[in-house]
């Protein structure tokens, strides 16, 4: 993968983690930037548009999950992946990460080279993208339409801007109402095969598309995993 084009956010209150991270991305060719804090965090990824951010959660001021919630309400960041690189491996802090927005989360101590290929397979969604530009809008009977080129779902005349994982989610159910996605199919083409992430990380985004669409058109296959329903 060429990677020189792509500009990563380092989050960190710790310089030695920073430093070694640094080393170790540049040598693969990132242009990295970093921040010790999230709030520097969110000024600079306004001002660089980051590709890809890799967020410590516990810091000072402001942490790793409320700063992910910010990037993710600004709409001039809504293409950026962000991964946690957390010591903290608690299920609650994995579940407020993803309610938070974030794509992947990483547990510390990480090898190296298993950190740059865990980049590299989330950095494949921005080529995946590009493939799927020209695909035409989606448009659902129930007052629902995805605007691709805009990257907004518009409902009811109103314009929703959904973060990138529960729009493609929600992009993916729509394509073929009351088709059954299981739940492999969903990991798949959301986050992809080679991203682990964990289980709950599908419950929580189909919690957060059913607070602002409505209950009604995304339903629980029970064992198996999620249609829509107009």
């Amino acid at each position: 993968m060429e990677t020189k084009k792509y500009k990563i956010l380092l989050v960190d209150d710790e310089p030695d983690i920073l430093e070694f991270l640094s080393y170790n991305l540049e040598k693969e060719g990132f242009e990295v930037h970093t921040a010790q804090n999230g709030k520097e965090a969110i000024v600079l990824a306004r001002k660089i548009k980051p590709h890809l951010i890799i967020l410590d959660v516990m810091m000072p001021e402001m942490d790793g999950v409320e700063t992910c919630d910010a990037i993710r309400n600004d709409i001039s960041l809504k293409n950026v992946i962000i991964a946690f690189l957390t010591a903290r491996s608690e299920d609650y802090s994995q579940i407020a990460g993803f309610e938070a927005g974030a794509d992947d989360y990483i547990a510390k101590p990480v090898k190296p080279k298993v950190l740059i290929s865990r980049i590299k397979a989330l950095l494949k969604r921005y080529k995946s993208d590009e493939l799927s530009e020209n695909k035409t809008n989606i448009i659902g009977k129930s007052g629902l339409k995805i605007d691709r080129e805009r990257y907004i779902v518009i409902k009811d005349d109103k314009e929703l801007n959904l973060p990138k994982k529960e729009f493609e989610l929600l992009a993916l159910l729509l394509s073929k109402p009351d088709k059954v996605f299981t739940r492999d199919e969903i990991y798949s083409s959301v986050w992809g095969d080679s991203i682990i992430v964990g289980d709950r990380t599908i419950d929580v985004h189909i919690r957060k598309l059913r607070e602002k669409i409505g209950d009604k058109h995304i339903r629980t296959i029970k064992g198996v995993g999620y249609k829509y329903i107009d």
